[in-house]
């Protein structure tokens, strides 16, 4: 489940790290760039709950078979686009089937962890997001220098295909193959309640930086601090080594001082601290060099993952475990909502070049996010 999270962000991250080669060549604007997001974001949203159901009552067997083969197809479809309509039609598809992965993954987690374990799981399998981020530009970069950007999304639908064929040999598995009754902790998330909506809060809202750091920082460092698409590629990654690195940390963290989630009172520290260090990426226009912006932007996708990791634990310690899928996709899929809304908004701001707005407004989201959860949870 940990690399079939990466092959999903190879496969979105894929257009963010070329998207100056691609804007160039297509005449595409940044905010129509940020509606092609939006196209994805909105299907995301959508498919995630969906899939986690689908994933609790067929299992994450047949669910992620079907997934998979569907956005494998959508991301070489990439390699056809030529304009707006056509790639905002393959990021669509594209969303609507990666909706399936983090409620796959927890729902593996859910069946094959015990609970003093599962915050670390968790980080393990969802950790595979921040490691597509981070080998992107790795190995993405010299196979569109080779063959272009049309060849990149050749080569991202190759490795859904491998993925595929490991899944069908590893996902025979007795606690795998079929659907699996887990015992009933709490009951289920239903709308009316404010947990599900404290949840919502911290991780849509806590986690939306990773977003704009994704999806905005090829962007940035090339029109704003004029790197080359070439020299973008070769420190990329180093943003979502941030990510990849928190995502242990505060499983870690999350596991030994919040029990697991249900400790409200250190779930509370645990997001007031995270808001705190959120703080700084409002800064990085201000940021006098090069490596520093890039610092900065590491330090933001740490924090991150630590709102991803405290929200998952704190839903997953007040309802059934018997709905792990529909839990991690309403998580996903809140975040990816409150993605779709703000990327053409940052994308305007770029487009007008107000980076300090831009950086300012998503440095308010996790603010936000903890004011919101904390109300919820007196």
């Amino acid at each position: 489940m940990m690399l079939v999270s990466t092959i999903s962000y190879i496969d979105r991250n894929t257009l963010a790290l070329l998207a100056p080669s691609i804007l160039r060549d297509t005449h595409l604007t940044n905010e129509q760039y940020g509606f092609i997001i939006s196209a994805f974001s909105i299907a995301y949203m959508l498919a995630n709950p969906l899939w986690g159901r689908i994933l609790d009552r067929i299992g994450v067997r047949a669910g992620m078979t079907a997934a998979v083969s569907l956005w494998t197809v959508a991301s070489a479809l990439h390699a056809f686009a030529t304009g707006f309509r056509s790639f905002a039609a393959a990021r669509t598809v594209l969303g609507f089937g990666e909706g399936a992965t983090f409620p796959g993954s927890l729902r593996t987690v859910i069946q094959t962890l015990p609970p003093e374990l599962r915050s670390r799981g968790i980080a393990l399998s969802y950790s595979g997001g921040s490691f597509g981020a981070l080998v992107t530009p790795i190995v993405v970069t010299p196979v569109a220098a080779a063959w272009g950007w049309k060849g990149a999304f050749w080569f991202t639908g190759a490795v859904g295909a491998l993925w595929l064929a490991m899944w069908a040999a590893l996902s025979r598995r007795p606690d795998l193959a079929r659907p699996k009754e887990i015992g009933v902790e709490s009951g289920h998330p239903r709308w009316a309640d404010a947990r599900v909506w404290a949840f919502i809060a911290a991780y849509a809202l806590g986690a939306f930086p990773a977003a704009f750091v994704l999806y905005q920082a090829a962007i940035y460092l090339n029109v704003v601090l004029h790197k080359s698409q070439i020299q973008i590629g070769v420190v990329l990654w180093i943003p979502p080594l941030g990510w990849e690195i928190g995502y242990f940390f505060w499983g870690w963290v999350t596991d030994r001082f919040t029990r697991a989630g249900a400790s409200i009172p250190a779930v509370r520290r645990l997001f007031l601290v995270l808001t705190c260090l959120s703080l700084p990426l409002a800064a990085v226009p201000r940021a006098g060099s090069f490596p520093v912006a890039l610092a900065m932007l590491f330090f933001a996708m740490f924090v991150t993952s630590g709102f991803i990791i405290g929200a998952v634990a704190y839903a997953t310690s007040h309802y059934s475990t018997r709905h792990s899928g529909l839990i991690a996709g309403v998580g996903a899929g809140s975040w990816s909502a409150v993605v779709a809304i703000a990327m053409p908004v940052v994308g305007r701001l770029f487009d007008l070049r107000l980076y300090d707005a831009a950086f300012g407004l998503a440095t308010l989201f996790p603010v936000a996010g903890y004011a919101v959860w904390r109300a919820l949870n007196r």
